[in-house]
């Protein structure tokens, strides 16, 4: 499930797709669990988490983190430290679906962008500089940031095979007219579908300037450049799960260069 959110999210996390635009682009997230032994487990996992004699035993759990011994442990590792507060919250709460992100926020300016996944376990914000062509993630929980590792060649893994057609099919999404494409992603033998609704009426934004940039490899540098326009929606098909992101606002504003920058008391991990 985490795997899924996140390689959706970095779609557009990890690199500025704008030209002239300076604004905020707004995301919803939804997933639907489809495969029905891992449905089942969920809802175990739940009507579990929901017991009375294991919510006594999470908030003994959740009074084990302030040990000093275990406190400093976690402190030394801030990125799992905020993880398992966020799951130990949700769990708390006797609803796992409560750990995935609801949407997704991009602020755009000089072709840099922020991101940053809202809600769920897995809340990750992105900071990516074009004149670094480097991408950050940022915990501000923890006051610590890192760099996010770029594909070599020596990490570089096979690409998979990826086939986009471009259908007849047309929908309007936040008044844009948009075109249907189905890509279809082959790897290690194992396929995933994405639906993708582009559309061309949005002229300071180029998405294909994605796949140019050097971090931005393999699948998706395979099919963005055979994308025409901005994607306003995407269904990602795989199966275990549903994912549907789609656009809920496009705004254009001024922002503040703070925002574009990582704070000088922040520790690289």
């Amino acid at each position: 499930m985490k795997k899924l959110v996140l390689i959706v999210a970095l779609l557009f996390a990890v690199k500025a797709y704008a030209q002239n635009f300076e604004g905020t682009i707004k995301w919803s997230m939804k997933v639907d669990i489809t495969d029905p032994k891992q449905k089942a487990q969920m809802e175990e996992a739940k009507a579990k988490m929901s017991d009375p004699a294991n919510q006594a035993k999470m908030k003994e759990m959740q009074e084990k983190m302030n040990d000093p011994q275990f406190k400093a442990m976690m402190d030394n590792n801030p990125q799992m430290k905020a993880q398992m507060e966020m799951a130990m919250k949700a769990m708390a709460g006797g609803d796992i679906s409560a750990m995935i992100p609801k949407g997704m926020t991009i602020k755009i300016k000089n072709q840099n962008t922020l991101s940053k996944l809202e809600g769920g376990a897995f809340a990750s914000e992105f900071l990516h500089l074009t004149d670094k062509d480097q991408t950050y993630t940022i915990d501000r929980q923890n006051k610590t940031y890192s760099l996010l590792n770029q594909v070599t060649n020596d990490n570089k893994k096979p690409e998979p095979v990826v086939k986009v057609t471009k259908t007849a099919e047309t929908a309007k999404i936040l008044n844009y007219n948009c075109t249907k494409y189905i890509v279809e992603v082959t790897d290690n033998g194992r396929t995933t579908t994405q639906y993708l609704w582009a559309t061309t009426e949005i002229k300071d934004i180029d998405f294909k300037a994605l796949a140019k940039q050097s971090s931005m490899k393999g699948q998706q540098r395979m099919y963005f450049d055979k994308v025409d326009g901005v994607p306003l929606r995407i269904e990602v098909k795989t199966p275990e799960a549903n994912m549907t992101m789609e656009v809920t606002e496009i705004k254009k504003e001024s922002l503040s260069a703070s925002d574009f920058t990582i704070p000088s008391d922040f520790k690289k991990i």
